[in-house]
C-alpha cells in the first residue's frame, strides 16, 4: 500500500515538475531528490562547489532547496544583468532567515531587511550618519590609535628577545583585537582588546559574546530550507539563537543605555550611539532603540571579521611573494619613511600600489564569496530566463573575480593588473568583493580606510619573512568570511623608523 501511495505521489511531483517547466523557461538546473532538491550538492566551500557546479550547467543557472528556488550566477556579464538597471530593484530584497528573526531584530537590521521604506531609511542612515565623509573623519584619531597600538605591541614582540633577530608573531588575534577596538570606539568609545582589559570581566564577556556570534552565523540552518524542521528544532538551533539574540540585546540595550545617561562625558562625545541618541530626540520614529541597536549590531558583525580575515591573507600573499613586498615597501619609503614619521590615513591615497596589494587580495579572497544573497520581490525576466517572485540570488563573485574569460592568470597574485586605476573599466562587474547596486556593502569606505592604514604601518614599521622559508598554506577554512585554514604566522624584525617614532 505504501509502495502504491509513494508511486502515485512521484508521478504527481513529476507531472508538477514538467508542467512547471512547460509554463516557464527556467535557468537550467542539475538532478534533484525529492524533499530536499539539492540541498546535498551544497559541499563546502560552497563558492567552490558552486563554481564546479557553473562548468557543467552554464553562468546561469538554479537549484531546489527544499522548499526554496535559488538562482546562481558565476559570470560578470550575467551578474550585470541581474543587479544593475530595472533589476536592481527586483532584486534589492533579501531572503528572511530564522537567525535574522532571533539575532537580527526579526530581519529589521540594514543588512538583512526586505526592499521596502524600512530599509531605505536604514540606508540613509548608513549613508548620511554613519558612513558619510565627514563622520568618518571624525573617527580617523580612533584608527590612528589603535593601529599605532598594533605597531607598539608587534614591536614589543620583536624586541623581547633583546636581540636584532626576527621572531615568530601569530597575526590572527592582534588582527581581530585591532578592527574590534576600532569598531567599538567608533560606535561606543570603548576597546575590550589589548593589555589593560586582558582581566577585566567584561571585556571578557563581550570578546565571547561576539566569538559565539561569529560561530553561530557561520551556520546554514537547513530549517530555512525545511521550514517543517524548525516545529521539532531538531539541532537546538532555534533554542540556541533565541539565547544568542537574548544575550545580544542585553549587551547593547547595556552600551545604549550608559550612553544615554552620561551624555556630555567627553570619551562618549563623539561615538555613533551618542550621535544616534541626539537625532532620536528631534525623530524618535525613525531612532528608536532597536534601530539603534541593529546599526551596532551591523557594525560589529560586518566590520570587525571582514576587515581582520582580509589584513590576514594580504600578509600571507605579501609572505608568499617577496618581491611584491619589497616594492610595497619601497613606495611606503619613498611617500612616508623618507619624512622620518609613520604613515597616516591620508597617505594611502597616494600609495597607489598598497592599494593594488588591497585590491589583488579583495580580487582572490572575498570576504564574502557569495556576498549577501538577494531575493527577488516580483516575477521577471532575466539573462532569457523567467524568474519567478522570492527566488533567491547567489552571485558568486569568487568565481567571477577568478574567471580565466575576464582575467589574465586568474589564479595569480598580481597587483600590477589593477595599475590603470582599480576597478577594471572593462566589465565592471567582474570585481565586486563589496557587490553593487542597491544592496553594495554601505561599509566599503571605512574598511578601504582601515586596510590601507593598517596594511601600510605594517609593511612600513617591520620587515616580515616567512617561517623557514617554508610558503605559506593558502588552504580555504570554514566559516561567515572564509579565514585562513591555518592561521598565519610570521617572523618579522622592527624597522629602524620605529626607533625614531615610536614612544
Amino acid at each position: 500500500m505504501f509502495s502504491l501511495f509513494a508511486l502515485i505521489a512521484a508521478i504527481i511531483a513529476a507531472a508538477y515538475l514538467f508542467r512547471s517547466k512547460q509554463k516557464n523557461n527556467l535557468p537550467p538546473s542539475p538532478f534533484g531528490f525529492p524533499v530536499i532538491g539539492h540541498l546535498h550538492l551544497l559541499k563546502e566551500p560552497v563558492h567552490r562547489s558552486l563554481r564546479d557546479l557553473s562548468r557543467n550547467l552554464g553562468d546561469v543557472f538554479s537549484l531546489r532547496l527544499g522548499t526554496r528556488r535559488a538562482v546562481v550566477v558565476t559570470s560578470a556579464s550575467a551578474a550585470e544583468e541581474f543587479l544593475t538597471r530595472q533589476n536592481d530593484v527586483v532584486f534589492a530584497s533579501r531572503p528572511l532567515t530564522t537567525l535574522g528573526v532571533y539575532v537580527g531584530y526579526n530581519n529589521t537590521m540594514v543588512s538583512a531587511a526586505p526592499y521596502g521604506e524600512l530599509w531605505r531609511n536604514l540606508r540613509r542612515i548608513c549613508t548620511v550618519e554613519i558612513f558619510s565623509t565627514a563622520r568618518l573623519r571624525s573617527s580617523m584619531a580612533i584608527r590612528r590609535d589603535e593601529v599605532r597600538a598594533l605597531l607598539r605591541t608587534i614591536h614589543a614582540a620583536a624586541t623581547s628577545s633583546g636581540e636584532s633577530d626576527f621572531v615568530s608573531l601569530k597575526l590572527r588575534p592582534l588582527l581581530s583585537g585591532l578592527t574590534f577596538n576600532i569598531v567599538m570606539r567608533m560606535v561606543a568609545g570603548k576597546r575590550y582588546y589589548g593589555e589593560e582589559n586582558e582581566e577585566d570581566e567584561e571585556a571578557k564577556e563581550v570578546r565571547e559574546l561576539i566569538r559565539e556570534a561569529f560561530e553561530f552565523g557561520g551556520f546554514t540552518y537547513v530549517g530555512d530550507f525545511l521550514p517543517i524542521l524548525k516545529l521539532f528544532d531538531f539541532d537546538g538551533y532555534i533554542k540556541r539563537g533565541k539565547r544568542l539574540g537574548s544575550k545580544l540585546d542585553k549587551f547593547l540595550k547595556k552600551l545604549v543605555d550608559e550612553h544615554r545617561r552620561n551624555r556630555g562625558e567627553t570619551e562618549l562625545e563623539n561615538t555613533m550611539i551618542t550621535h544616534l541618541l541626539s537625532l532620536q530626540e528631534s525623530q524618535p520614529e525613525y531612532y528608536t532603540d532597536e534601530i539603534i541597536k541593529g546599526l551596532v549590531l551591523v557594525m560589529l558583525f560586518a566590520g570587525t571579521d571582514t576587515t581582520a580575515v582580509t589584513l590576514e591573507w594580504a600578509m600571507a600573499n605579501l609572505l608568499n611573494h617577496p618581491e611584491v613586498l619589497a616594492k610595497a615597501k619601497r613606495e611606503l619609503n619613498d611617500v612616508v619613511s623618507r619624512e622620518g614619521r609613520l604613515m597616516e590615513e591620508s597617505d594611502a591615497s597616494t600609495c597607489t600600489y598598497l592599494n593594488n596589494v588591497i585590491s589583488e587580495t579583495l580580487r582572490l579572497y572575498p570576504a564574502a564569496p557569495l556576498l549577501v544573497p538577494h531575493a527577488s520581490n516580483a516575477d521577471c525576466k532575466v539573462a532569457g530566463y523567467d524568474i519567478p517572485g522570492g527566488t533567491w540570488l547567489f552571485v558568486n563573485a569568487w568565481a567571477i573575480q577568478r574567471d580565466p574569460n575576464v582575467w589574465d592568470e586568474p589564479e595569480a597574485f598580481k597587483p600590477e593588473r589593477f595599475d590603470s586605476g582599480g576597478e577594471p573599466k572593462t566589465n565592471h562587474c567582474k570585481f565586486l568583493p563589496f557587490g553593487m547596486g542597491r544592496r553594495a556593502c554601505p561599509g566599503m569606505g571605512l574598511a578601504q580606510l582601515v586596510l590601507g592604514l593598517a596594511l601600510g604601518s605594517m609593511i612600513q614599521c617591520f620587515d616580515w619573512e616567512r617561517m623557514d622559508d617554508v610558503a605559506v598554506d593558502m588552504s580555504e577554512g570554514r566559516g561567515l568570511t572564509v579565514p585562513k585554514a591555518v592561521p598565519l604566522v610570521a617572523k618579522c624584525k622592527s624597522s629602524p623608523i620605529l626607533d625614531k617614532v615610536m614612544p
